[in-house]
């Protein structure tokens, strides 16, 4: 039986996600974040608009979208409850949030070069992805109460660095899902993957049918600098 009910949040469970962003001053921001989903080379980020990452994405159009592991969730976690901001914006003031400009230092993660932007990746990340801003879309723009608090952004992928770790054994471009373990937030409760279940129907189809265009852009682009 069901009954009607009104839970606060609707985060049912999506990977963690830690997005690295460049400061006005050039210093680079990291910050943990639950609310995203992938089509081919796109990426779909729901943000705050006033924190500090999502000015830096407007700002510099770059960011890096570093997945952790489930054995990265210390270094998450430590993360919590900090800002990039100063000072912190209202919305976060009142859930206990402080100002901290060294996030790599108070998660003791290693901030290394990216090859297409500026913000840097997350070496102990096992998935790297590069990306560019395409488009910002206001949440909720009919709403007097919500409209201005809440972005989606779409960001363009344009460089993918996975651990070998997590690679299909003799496939460099796929990824075996046996392998790899994301880090997952459920109603803001952190989780891990288990094995596998039941034998998909559409893992029959090969992952080459859903070769996005963006990939053949993004190598192109990597071609012309490098010549």
């Amino acid at each position: 039986m069901h009954q009607l009910s009104e839970p606060a949040i609707l985060y049912f469970g999506t990977p963690v996600v830690l997005i690295s962003t460049l400061n006005e001053d050039g210093s680079a921001n990291l910050a943990p974040m639950s609310s995203v989903f992938w089509l081919g080379w796109r990426g779909v980020l729901g943000l705050a608009a006033p924190s500090q990452t999502t000015q830096n994405l407007l700002r510099t159009g770059q960011c890096v979208l570093n997945l952790p592991s489930v054995d990265l969730v210390d270094a998450v976690n430590r993360l919590a409850l900090t800002t990039g901001s100063d000072p912190v914006p209202a919305g976060k003031l009142h859930k206990g949030y402080r100002t901290e400009r060294n996030k790599f230092g108070l998660a003791g993660l290693t901030p290394v070069p990216a090859e297409t932007v500026a913000p840097p990746r997350v070496q102990e990340c096992p998935v790297q992805l590069e990306a560019v801003l395409e488009a910002t879309h206001g949440l909720g723009e009919a709403d007097d109460a919500i409209r201005g608090r809440l972005l989606t952004l779409e960001v363009r992928i344009q460089r993918v660095h996975l651990a070998e770790s997590i690679l299909l054994a003799g496939h460099p471009n796929r990824v075996d899902p046996d392998k790899w373990r994301p880090l997952i937030m459920s109603f803001q409760h952190f989780y891990g993957l288990g094995s596998r279940i039941h034998d998909s129907t559409l893992a029959q189809i090969p992952e080459a049918l859903y070769r996005s265009p963006d990939i053949d852009r993004a190598r192109t682009a990597m071609e012309l600098i490098g010549s």
